[in-house]
């Protein structure tokens, strides 16, 4: 089996749980010598060339092209664009902006979108043209490729999804991670809402990593449910350490916030628990680890709240600073909003770490060894927290428990059932 597949992130280029289930899912297609072709919207620059083997390290409007050692059965090709995974067309604008500066500062005089070398093949004026731009110039990888399905995960891919199972007469899957109604409510974008409807539409089948992702899938986009699949995230072993080999002396309960700073992730209704949980115990310490549109927000209103000395924010983590943050970490919490999976709290556990999740979240489906809350109700929230820092007893026994539900949860399981969907959708073309 060869799979072509689209993606917006993956280590060493990562900005949340998105790369991890491609690193994951992939690593696993990878033992089970499923060959895969991974394309980015991303060129390869300088610093991480000690993480991969280049290609073609020469191609700056095309592709360049790099293996990671570890995956024997994968090739990488990145596209040079300026997509990034959770932007908005806002923020791609920011980014854009940003791009044009720096150029200034290194060539000096006044540079604009319109100069040769920033337009046509390496940024485009809004984000709408960069995406079908990016699916172009997908489809003419695809071209040049061997593969019997295409597989494309969430919605900026979905259109080079398309394209480039036009072009090859080769069977779509989309997967979809999370919608524009998790990440914006009510509120949704609608050119991203109807790219994500086309490319659920288009698709010969849709994977959603929970039923409460495919439940919005069917009520929301109108796609059928005999075309939508589930296959749940699973977790990526961490092996075995003790919290004492950390180092970290501590006299004060940490309580663990780690995602992204926005309104999916909730982190208002963290801080409210927050607040009522310092109103009767004074050695916990609130965490916030990550990064996002709501941070500068959040942070006044842990001002505001009077809680400022309790609450650490310590910006994006990555590699072993995630590692050193769950050593640390007596409790986790997830109080998203719309969380179609969360592969976070299957960290934490892995971890040790009991957690505490919102019912509103996909890994709630398979979790018994957790507590779960309604993402709003912030006075539970805060009893569950006092709970477990106050009783020993019953954080060990969802440290243990949990510790050992994880072990359950394999990415060749999920693997095998994304190879199943591909032999579905071969036999049915």
């Amino acid at each position: 089996m060869k799979v072509f597949m689209l993606g917006w992130e993956f280590p060493p280029f990562i900005s949340g749980g998105l790369g991890t289930a491609c690193y994951g899912l992939t690593k696993a297609m990878d033992q089970l010598d499923i060959k895969v072709t991974f394309c980015l919207p991303r060129m390869v620059s300088s610093k991480y060339v000690t993480h991969v083997k280049l290609l073609s390290p020469n191609s700056q409007r095309s592709a360049a092209s790099f293996k990671i050692d570890k995956l024997k059965n994968v090739t990488f090709r990145t596209i040079n664009s300026p997509l990034q995974p959770y932007s908005t067309p806002d923020t791609y604008q920011q980014r854009i902006e940003e791009v044009l500066r720096q150029k200034q500062k290194t060539h000096g005089g006044s540079v604009s979108l319109t100069d040769t070398a920033l337009s046509g093949a390496d940024y485009s004026g809004d984000m709408y043209a960069e995406v079908h731009r990016y699916a172009a110039l997908a489809a003419e990888l695809a071209a040049n490729e061997q593969f019997d399905i295409v597989h494309a995960h969430d919605w900026m891919t979905y259109p080079a999804g398309i394209v480039a199972a036009a072009t090859s007469g080769k069977p779509l899957i989309v997967h979809v991670h999370s919608t524009e109604f998790d990440r914006s409510g009510e509120n949704v974008n609608q050119m991203i809402y109807d790219i994500e409807r086309q490319g659920m539409e288009q698709a010969d089948k849709v994977i959603t990593v929970s039923y409460f992702a495919r439940n919005i899938i069917i009520s929301r986009y109108g796609i059928s449910g005999e075309k939508i699949e589930v296959v749940h995230n699973s977790v990526e072993r961490n092996g075995n350490w003790a919290l004492a080999e950390s180092g970290i002396e501590k006299d004060e309960k940490i309580v663990l916030f780690l995602g992204r700073i926005t309104m999916q992730k909730g982190p208002e209704y963290f801080l409210g628990a927050a607040k009522k949980v310092l109103e009767v115990m004074d050695n916990v310490k609130f965490v916030m680890a990550g990064s996002g549109d709501m941070m500068h927000r959040t942070i006044e209103m842990a001002a505001e709240l009077g809680i400022g000395s309790k609450v650490l924010f310590t910006g994006f983590l990555r590699g072993e600073d995630v590692q050193r943050i769950y050593k640390m970490a007596d409790l986790y919490v997830m109080p998203s909003v719309s969380e179609p999976f969360g592969i976070a709290p299957l960290e934490a556990m892995d971890n040790d770490v009991p957690v505490i999740i919102s019912k509103q979240s996909g890994v709630s489906e398979v979790l018994t060894h957790a507590l779960k809350v309604d993402f709003w109700d912030v006075n539970e929230i805060a009893n569950k927290i006092t709970a477990v820092l106050k009783y020993p007893p019953l954080q060990e026994t969802l440290a243990n428990y949990g510790n050992f539900e994880v072990r359950k949860l394999r990415w060749k399981d999920s693997a095998l059932k994304c190879a199943k969907i591909y032999e579905e959708a071969l036999v049915a073309i």
